[in-house]
């Protein structure tokens, strides 16, 4: 057990809690029980907004669960571990993640998965594992967690196994974006496409997951990144992160899977599709070339969707892939994404485009409403 001062006790801290959906956030003062069996309790010091805030936020289609504290991108310190924890200790540095690894079921043990059977992402439970309950009340009320991670709270609790523990050196105001969109980008290029140097590869939608799977690309040795995206005003911004043509179809008469045809002699070599668009993920398959090009989708579809091609595309040698946080198995995979940054192998500083206080923390959803920017960086201390 944990030899913090705090430990065992329920602390009050800092909060912002979602009310009912899209009503501006709350800061209000909770109260943090402390963690049971198999649970952590993180103080966090920089969390981000990540889009999949906003949707569970904004609760159009999905099922609406207030009062809520959102935010799951986050870095933090260990402050007090529960009973059964062995490999975290209080001081430890980590980043806090939306799915997790128990190393236990056949996902966990399996080299080829990182599905865990138990700490898969779920976006209804607003509750922990242990006891079915929250950690987070209000004068009694309690108030949900969010895909087990809840980092807008200056104090959380999350299951042992959706916690990393990384390099205490690497700077937790950048190594937070880490937690979800940039590994699940970046692993979707470097874990499931696997580009051979010199290749060419296509990057649909140019938000932060899409410029992370070019990142990706570019990390490889990719001789050509072509970007599509329908903003145009997203192409300057791409061109950081190594992208080389960008490709907007509203500027061309029949379907983009032709258009990149046309441009690469046949097709390219690899796809990562990062926008949920069924359209996008039918494109995505069709403009790798054939005998060996590979598609991998990462965008998250509508649940009517449906996804149509003709068989001959996968008959002729065409591959079409899926990935989860970019095949990253969160304890065991994360800390060697974190060296990547430390070793300057990976540039995080371009994916942070604003910084603002807790306090304001609103004011990073309007920049993510209005399409400002990649990831807004929140200081817990300001």
């Amino acid at each position: 057990m944990s030899s913090s001062s705090t430990a065992g006790q329920v602390i009050r801290c800092k909060a912002a809690v979602a009310w009912e959906a899209g009503k501006p956030l709350v800061m209000e003062e909770v109260e943090v029980a402390p963690p049971q069996a198999m649970e952590v309790r993180l103080k966090i010091l920089f969390t981000s907004l990540c889009h999949t805030d906003v949707y569970f936020w904004e609760a159009k289609g999905q099922t609406p669960l207030f009062p809520r504290i959102f935010g799951h991108e986050a870095g933090g310190i260990v402050e007090s571990v529960g009973e059964g924890v062995t490999d975290l200790k209080p001081g430890d540095h980590v980043l806090p993640v939306f799915t997790g690894e128990c190393k236990e079921c056949r996902h966990c043990k399996s080299e080829e998965s990182n599905m865990c059977d138990l700490l898969r992402i779920n976006t209804d439970r607003g509750v922990m594992l242990n006891d079915g309950k929250s950690r987070f009340s209000i004068n009694g009320q309690p108030i949900y967690h969010f895909v087990g991670t809840s980092t807008f709270s200056e104090y959380t609790v999350v299951h042992v196994g959706c916690v990393a523990k990384i390099n205490p050196a690497a700077p937790l105001d950048k190594v937070c974006v880490l937690s979800c969109g940039i590994s699940t980008g970046l692993g979707a290029t470097l874990n499931v496409a696997k580009p051979k140097k010199g290749s060419t590869v296509a990057v649909f939608g140019l938000g932060a997951v899409g410029l992370a799977a070019a990142e990706g690309a570019r990390i490889s040795g990719a001789s050509r990144i072509i970007g599509i995206d329908l903003n145009a005003k997203r192409f300057d911004e791409a061109k950081k992160f190594g992208v080389t043509d960008f490709v907007n179809p509203k500027d061309h008469d029949k379907p983009v899977q032709e258009v990149l045809a046309e441009m690469t002699n046949g097709g390219v070599d690899r796809s990562i599709e990062c926008t949920g668009s069924i359209n996008a993920m039918i494109s995505a398959f069709e403009c790798v070339h054939d005998g060996w090009g590979v598609a991998v989708l990462v965008g998250v579809p509508n649940k009517d969707d449906a996804f149509k091609t003709h068989p001959m595309n996968i008959l002729n040698e065409r591959t079409i892939k899926g990935t989860f946080f970019g095949n990253y198995k969160p304890r065991s995979d994360l800390p060697s994404v974190v060296e990547k940054y430390m070793n300057k192998e990976l540039e995080l500083e371009k994916f942070i485009t604003h910084e603002v206080s807790f306090s304001e923390i609103n004011k990073a959803f309007e920049y993510m409403l209005r399409g400002d920017g990649l990831r807004c960086i929140i200081r817990m201390d300001a």
